[in-house]
């Protein structure tokens, strides 16, 4: 749809911020139940549309690829199919949103338009330590999610380290034991972060080596990740530990700046969402994948949420008829 045509719209059923699994899916869903969704796809950094999955290379753990698939071509072929759904796109950023009136005013880069329902799907940043081989040596021996990238096999019977002292840190170190032939946890200061309960199986594990006072100062290698260069926090000493992978666990920003003081977050910035539903504390407005989900941050589970929010859309309006 042309931009004047856009801008001169009723105002529409529903608007979908965001354009990773989260986002598409809902459209997708939203598509088939002819509510005619207008999507908002976003930029991460960088300038590209698609959520995190533009950023991983190969997805072994989302059903239906038993050969695994391109992040980059999964969401192509997501995108792909809610357009075909019916669904519209605009590849800009919302760059402001009013729920305090109805219809909804959401405002993006030269666009503004007027909508019943509205759906955020915009997600959950992962935080980095932007090292100077950081860009080089992503998807590349850096990764900031072991449960997505752990199994790959360049992470197969290799020593891993992982960054990090709270309950994911340990969470990933441990998981990534299953992979790895050791994993060194790279803790900053002299103590951990992470529940008592995690600690202990940390601590118990026989192929988990502890560095306290231990910050990466950058990687470095060839095609992939050989090891990263490590400096004492304490004593300021530097050296190198020899590792096939650097896995980041040191938190997500949750992308919901645009939402503060209009819709419920919690302490951490996360959309608040009423039980097992996607429904926050205004009605007609829904929240799916990472950016109401500090725990799983998952492809499967985004998409799965965007499935739920779709329905709950098409429910809340027509129940508004």
């Amino acid at each position: 749809m042309k931009s004047d045509a856009i801008a001169n719209s009723p105002i529409r059923n529903l608007v979908i911020i965001g354009s990773g699994p989260a986002g598409h899916t809902a459209a997708i869903y939203a598509g088939r139940a002819n509510l005619n969704p207008l999507v908002f796809e976003g930029f991460q950094k960088g300038g590209i549309p698609g959520g995190q999955l533009m950023t991983t290379t190969e997805v072994e753990n989302f059903p239906g690829f038993p050969n695994g698939v391109m992040g980059a071509q999964l969401m192509h072929d997501m995108r792909e199919q809610a357009l075909n759904c019916g669904a519209e796109m605009i590849m800009e950023d919302v760059v402001a949103i009013d729920l305090s009136d109805r219809p909804f005013t959401i405002t993006s880069t030269s666009h503004q338009v007027q909508a019943h329902s509205l759906i955020i799907a915009t997600g959950a940043t992962a935080k980095r330590l932007h090292l100077p081989s950081e860009a080089q040596f992503w998807n590349r021996g850096i990764s900031a999610c072991a449960v997505c990238d752990g199994a790959a096999p360049i992470f197969r019977g290799v020593e891993l380290a992982v960054v990090g002292g709270g309950d994911t840190a340990a969470e990933e170190a441990i998981f990534l034991t299953k992979y790895g032939s050791k994993v060194h946890l790279l803790v900053r200061g002299d103590h951990m972060r992470a529940s008592k309960i995690m600690q202990e199986r940390v601590f118990a594990h026989p192929k988990i080596v502890i560095h306290w006072h231990s910050l990466p100062l950058d990687v470095y290698g060839e095609e992939i990740v050989k090891g990263v260069k490590i400096v004492d926090t304490h004593t300021r000493e530097e050296r190198d530990l020899a590792v096939g992978g650097l896995f980041y666990a040191i938190g997500h920003t949750p992308n919901t700046d645009l939402f503060a003081g209009q819709i419920e977050l919690d302490p951490t910035g996360y959309i608040i969402t009423k039980g097992k539903s996607t429904a926050t504390n205004i009605a007609g407005v829904y929240a799916c994948g990472d950016v109401q989900d500090h725990e799983y941050r998952q492809a499967i589970t985004a998409a799965g949420t965007g499935c739920m929010a779709a329905l709950e859309a098409e429910r809340w309006l027509s129940a508004q008829a």
